[in-house]
């Protein structure tokens, strides 16, 4: 019986559990984005966004899209000038949580939900920093 007990308070206590999201903070800003590449090689990303436009700096490119926020965790990306088709596809990224300065994000191409990747970001300035 008291193992029943005990079942039924860890699940209560579990399904009141809500990951914390205060994704307005993570709208706009300067932010770093770390990923492991198939080599094994740790590649950063440095992007800035505004309400409307995030900009990327990788391997000395520069990059940018149009952001349009469908709700407050969630957005979808649009690159400005598509080099080719796999370009021109719009990109959903959805915040799921955050903690301090770092958020954690899912995102997928829209419409492909089954070849969704995680990622997490840290923000380093709330002010638009070039690079």
């Amino acid at each position: 019986m008291k193992y029943y007990c005990f079942l039924l308070l860890c699940s209560l206590l579990y399904s009141c559990y809500e990951a914390e999201r205060n994704c307005k903070d993570f709208q706009t800003g300067s932010f770093e984005f770390s990923s492991i590449s198939s080599k094994g090689d740790t590649l950063k990303t440095f992007f800035t966004r505004t309400k409307n436009l995030e900009i990327d700096y990788f391997d000395n490119k520069i990059d940018s899209s149009y952001v349009n926020w469908v709700s407050e965790c969630e957005c979808i990306l649009k690159k400005v000038s598509p080099k080719n088709s796999s370009e021109k596809k719009a990109i959903q990224m959805k915040i799921l949580s955050t903690f301090n300065d770092e958020y954690i994000f899912e995102y997928s191409y829209v419409g492909d939900s089954e070849n969704t990747n995680r990622g997490k970001a840290k923000k380093i300035s709330d002010t638009i920093v070039e690079k």
